[in-house]
This record gives C-alpha cells, structure tokens and sequence, in this order.
C-alpha cells in the first residue's frame, strides 16, 4: 500500500498520493506536481486517478498538468459545472488494488466539495480514513462566505451537515484535510499534520457549539478576502494554464533600472530591518514567510515580478511559492542582491524603526498617526496600543484616505513584519516620515504598557 502526504509550505496545503497495486491515486495536487510522479516512480505505481475535493480559492490546482505528464482521470463533484474533467456523486466507488476510494459529497465550503473515504477490504469494510478536503480541518471548520451575505446562513448549516456525515464514519477515521495552521482557508487550524473524528467530536470549538450556534456564529463572520482569489477560482474552474515553473534571469542593476522604467513589480523578500535601512524605491516589502499570504493582496498578474534579496539564498523556493499561486511573470532576481545595488550607486529608500519605548515617548510628546495594521480579529482578542487607528494590511491600498499626510505615520502589527509591508505601500503612495515599531503588539505587551479593548 502506497500513501503519503504532500506539505506545500506557505500556503499550508495539504495533498496526498495514495495506491495499491501498482496504481494510484493523487488528491488535490499542487501545481509543480513532478513530487507526486517521483513517489509513484519510487513505489512502482502508476497515476491513473486525480481527485479534486473542491473548486480551490487559495492556490492553483495542478490536476491538468499532472494528468497531461501520467494520463490519469480528472474527477471533482458534480455541483458545479468544470471545463475538464469528470463529475462524481454520492457513493461512486474507485479501486485501487485491496483499497476502495468511495465518494462522500460535504457541500458547504463550495457547492460540490467532496471527501473521499477510504476502506481497506482485505481487512473488511470499516473506513481508515478520509480525505476532507476543505470541510473539517484539525481544530477548525471551513470558510462558508464565498457565496455572498445572502447565502452565509444556507451555505453555513450545509457545512455542519456534511461534517455530521463526516463523524458518523467512526471515532477512528483519520481525518486527512486539504489544509494545515496558517492557511488562509480557515481561522485557527491546528499545528497537527492529522486528525481523526474522535479528536475533532471532542476537541472542535466549534462543532462542540451545536448546530444553532455554530450557523449563528458563522452568519456573523466577514474574513477576509485577498483578490487573488477571484484569479484561483476562474482558473481552477476553467482549467489553469500548462506554464513550466518560471526560470528567471538573473538582472543587473542596470537592467533592473530599465525593468523598473517599465512598469516591473520589485519585491524585497529581505527580513524587515533590512528593508527599513536601505531598499529601492517603489519596492513591496514582503518577508520570505509571508510570501503566500501577502503577495495575492498585492502582486498583479500583468506586469513581471523581480525578487531583491540579501543573497539571493533559497530564491527558487519563493519562486515556487509564488507558481503555486499562478504568478507566472517572475522575470528576474537582482544579481548580487541588495548589495549589488548600493554599490551601482543605485537610488535608496529608507523609513525609521523604533523600539516600544521610543513609541511611547513620541506618543506623549508629538502629534502622530498610529496605525494597526493587524488582523481585526487579533485587534479584538489581543487588545490594541491605546489611540491607534486600524486598518488591515490587505486592505490599506483601498483606506489612504484615513490616513494623514501633515503628521508622521507610526505603524505596528503582531511582531514587526506587517508593519514593514505597510509602510513600503504607503512610501509607492508617497508618504514621507514613516516609522515601524520593532516587535509589535508582542514588545508593546511585553513591556508591560497600557492595553486598550474594544468596548
């Protein structure tokens, strides 16, 4: 038997290979998927089935790729109308070898999710496992808001619903979820590569709620929604395009400068001190880690994407990143890095940083605008620095208006990164004096300084 799991770091998603007997199965396959080819090579097995739980929002599906390279099948639910492959229902049956993979339709993340429920039956016909795609995480339940506040409530009570369909296969079915902690995909997924029902009955917030409560509560929920998404869903309905992983040119600063003449997208992945103390004009700020989570609020499609770093270590992993997301315009990584760039006696940007402590010496003596730029949710859990003004990172393009010029510009987050992202937009939008606060919230805290709640 043949099953493994695939972790694409970043946007935390979850895919698996899963065969017996010389065939098998891939389920939600990400989109450099030569992974899942090298694991079936490795095992003696041959893709002959891929399986889509869902319409993906988050990432591009690799299914038309993977099947183009091993000439498996294509299935997905049959809810909704997909320009390739083929639609399954509610107890439709696959065999792989002693392994049956049986169709289990949980609507409510999306109108035709599916799990798959896997029985071993030389060993009889009790289910091991199933593959949930986007309905049940480890310690967390799916977003149900993607069909607008008209259907939040319907959409709500189908996803209880499914995941009841779910518990009743056993105490001892593994639960295998599309995604892990830190996906955009759900609140507060839990830092363990599994689950089973019985964990999920006894542990889950928000099954634990009841049915009533749970819809009240999710009628209520607005999360956010970078536009990106609106990309991954056309894409992954329509087919997403069969584009190699890109292989960028590596740019002098001479080059670079005429790229950026021409509309280029420069994006400085170094560690926010860094970028604070010296980085390109126009630049984005986003930490490595960030990547996935930030670049689809703000990266376009259109024009190329050039990557500035320290050393230019690891960049092929951002590149990979940003392919899994359908950014296919990478064009160029900074030769030398950043240091290649201040020795051409290229043009610098900089912003200033400060401590908490020097945040709250500003804040009693001079006239400034504090900006929060974190996650409401962690504004209304965590509490905020007393006078500060939120916005949320994603959304700050969209909210210049709130924002001052004739006052300095001081802006925090969680632990220092967001910030430095923030201040990078507002500098494209040409505001002057900025200033990030080292640590965020956490050494604001840490320091034992007044927290304010919301009322």
């Amino acid at each position: 038997m043949l099953f493994e799991r695939v972790v694409s770091e970043g946007i935390a998603h979850l895919s698996y290979i899963i065969g017996d007997e010389g065939k098998a199965a891939v389920i939600d396959p990400r989109r450099d998927g030569e992974v899942y080819l090298d694991i079936a090579a490795r095992s003696g097995c041959t893709i002959t089935h891929i399986f889509e739980t869902h319409r993906n929002e988050d990432y591009m599906i690799g299914s038309l790729a993977l099947a183009d390279r091993c000439k498996a099948e294509i299935y997905h639910g049959a809810a909704m109308d997909f320009a390739y492959g083929n639609a399954v229902h509610d107890g439709d049956s696959f065999r792989f070898g002693s392994l049956s993979l049986q169709v289990l339709e949980t609507p409510g993340h999306t109108e035709e999710s599916i799990s798959l429920v896997v029985r071993d039956t030389a060993g009889g016909d009790v289910p091991l496992l199933v593959f949930s795609g986007d309905t049940v995480f480890a310690g967390d339940i799916a977003r149900t808001d993607f069909f607008g506040v008209d259907r939040k409530q319907e959409m709500a009570e189908k996803i209880f619903d499914s995941i009841m369909r779910i518990f009743a296969l056993g105490d001892g079915v593994i639960i295998c979820p599309a995604h892990g902690a830190g996906s955009v995909c759900g609140g507060k997924i839990a830092d363990r590569p599994f689950t089973t029902v019985g964990i999920e009955k006894s542990t889950n917030h928000l099954i634990r709620m009841g049915r009533q409560s749970f819809v009240s509560q999710r009628v209520t929920e607005s999360p956010y929604k970078p536009p990106y998404f609106r990309t991954m869903e056309h894409f992954n309905r329509s087919g997403a395009p069969g584009v190699p992983l890109p292989a960028p040119r590596f740019l002098t600063p001479i080059e670079l400068q005429t790229l950026r003449k021409c509309g280029c997208q420069v994006i400085d992945i170094r560690a926010p001190g860094g970028f604070a103390a010296g980085h390109i004009p126009g630049s984005l700020s986003i930490w490595r880690n960030g990547i996935s989570s930030y670049a689809g609020w703000f990266l376009s499609y259109e024009n190329p994407v050039v990557i500035i770093d320290d050393f230019n270590q690891n960049t092929g992993e951002i590149i990979r990143q940003l392919y899994r997301l359908g950014y296919d315009n990478v064009d160029g990584i900074l030769a030398g890095g950043i240091g290649s760039w201040f020795k051409n006696g290229g043009e610098v940007g900089t912003f200033r940083t400060c401590t908490v402590y020097g945040l709250r010496e500003r804040l009693e003596r001079e006239e400034v605008f504090l900006l929060d730029v974190r996650d409401i949710r962690n504004r209304r859990d965590a509490g905020f620095i007393p006078g500060s003004h939120h916005t949320y990172l994603g959304e700050l393009p969209g909210h210049l208006d709130m924002i001052p010029r004739d006052v300095p510009v001081i802006i925090y987050c969680d632990a220092g990164f967001k910030s430095a992202t923030a201040a990078s937009i507002l500098a494209m939008h040409q505001y002057r004096d900025l200033t990030t606060v080292l640590g965020g919230m956490a050494a604001w805290e840490r320091a034992g300084f007044p927290i304010g709640h919301e009322k």
